[in-house]
Parts: C-alpha cells; structure tokens; sequence
C-alpha cells in the first residue's frame, strides 16, 4: 500500500551548517517552525481523513466512517497542543 501527501516541501538545505554563525536560528525559532510545519501537515491529514469518510459514507462502510471522523477529530486536538506549544515557545 502507497503512502502519499498532498504537494509540499521537506527542504533540508543548510544540512550540516554550524549553530555557531551569526543569524543562526535560535532554538526556539526552529521549534516554532516546526511546530508549524507539524499543524500544516496534521491539517492536511485530517482533510485527508474527512474525505474518506465521506467515501467511506457513500459506500456504506459506516463503521469505517465513522473511526475515520474520529481520527480527524483527534488530529484537530494533536494540532491545539501544537498550537499551544508553539505560543510558548514564541514568548521565549
């Protein structure tokens, strides 16, 4: 079974570049962003997730439907601790 993801970026360049240089991102600059980048993708799985449940609906697999709802629900909830984490993290 194939795993895909709606079109976005994993850019690592600067890989193996020094912390020490001036303009370096600091550590929570770097949570932060990735903090972000984590919500982008959850937000991107939970519609993943919305849709075929609904599919799922329509060819009345309920059961299916409705554990995948759940799951949405649940990465909505994963997202707000994201949220919350990065709220803090942008205060430091």
């Amino acid at each position: 079974m194939s795993h895909s993801h709606t079109p976005h970026s994993h850019s690592h360049s600067g890989a193996g570049h020094s912390h020490d240089e001036p303009g370096a991102m600091s550590f929570p600059e770097k949570m932060a962003r990735l903090l972000e980048h984590w919500i982008a993708h959850n937000e991107d799985h939970a519609a993943s997730y919305r849709d075929w449940a609904g599919k799922a609906g329509e060819n009345h697999i309920p059961e299916a439907k409705a554990l995948l709802e759940e799951a949405a629900e649940m990465t909505g909830r994963i997202s707000e601790k994201f949220e919350r984490a990065a709220g803090i993290v942008k205060k430091i």
